[in-house]
């Protein structure tokens, strides 16, 4: 029988263990627009501001090129590839398929309260969080409850697929987080889906749900062309 080499080899599970760190790190960055949209950034400049070796940072390109976050660009490192109006239309039409079909599997099992209580905390923190005008707080609770409503639905496949646009879709949100109305609305609507949820009712959630990601993707597209943004 054959043994992972990575299992026994310390050097190799150091080497992986950096990679995953710089992957994250950078991941982060890019999604929250600290590398914004279009900038270019030299590898060793990543690997000085991640305080690691070029090694880790290069495999970590590679994973992130692969996700169509970046673009690797040969002895230049790598640039931020930006969002259009039309990458948003079509990363919108996917989620308002997808999260929908989620959640009406979810309120399909009838789950318990403490099955679902990362939506409740992630509402009240929404909540909370709008109480003393923090967005920034609003926008990590509003990424919890959207988390964790497609992991509980228990299909890791559709899951995978909602995070993989979803993830492309969060610089463009993060940008225009300012430019919007305040999310009352929005936080409402989160509470409305958890209550359906918990309800038992499958399709009166998938259609709250869906109304919720329509309205939101409506909103975000008309911010996108009153100010004329182009690129994201």
């Amino acid at each position: 029988m054959m043994v992972d080499a990575s299992i026994t080899d310390p050097d190799l599970r150091g080497s992986r263990r950096a990679a995953e760190t710089a992957y994250d790190q950078m991941k982060r960055r890019i999604l929250d627009n600290e590398y914004a949209p279009g900038a270019q950034v030299l590898e060793q400049t990543l690997a000085d501001d991640l305080g690691m070796s070029r090694t880790p940072v290069r495999e970590a390109l590679m994973r992130l090129a692969r996700e169509g976050l970046v673009e690797v660009v040969p002895r230049h490192g790598m640039r931020v590839l930006p969002i259009s109006p039309d990458d948003m239309r079509e990363i919108y039409q996917v989620l308002a398929s997808l999260e929908p079909a989620a959640t009406e599997i979810l309120a399909a099992r009838r789950p318990t309260a403490q099955e679902v209580a990362p939506l409740a905390q992630a509402c009240d923190a929404m909540e909370a969080a709008l109480e003393r005008d923090d967005l920034l707080g609003w926008a990590k609770a509003d990424e919890c409850f959207h988390f964790a409503l497609v992991n509980l639905c228990g299909n890791r496949r559709l899951a995978a697929m909602v995070m993989t646009v979803w993830e492309q879709s969060h610089r463009a949100r993060m940008f225009t987080l300012r430019l919007r109305p305040k999310p009352v609305e929005s936080t409402r609507e989160h509470r409305a889906v958890l209550q359906a949820i918990l309800a038992g009712e499958p399709e009166r959630a998938r259609e709250l749900y869906r109304r919720h990601r329509e309205r939101a993707a409506i909103g975000l597209l008309d911010i996108i062309n009153k100010f004329g943004l182009s690129r994201l």
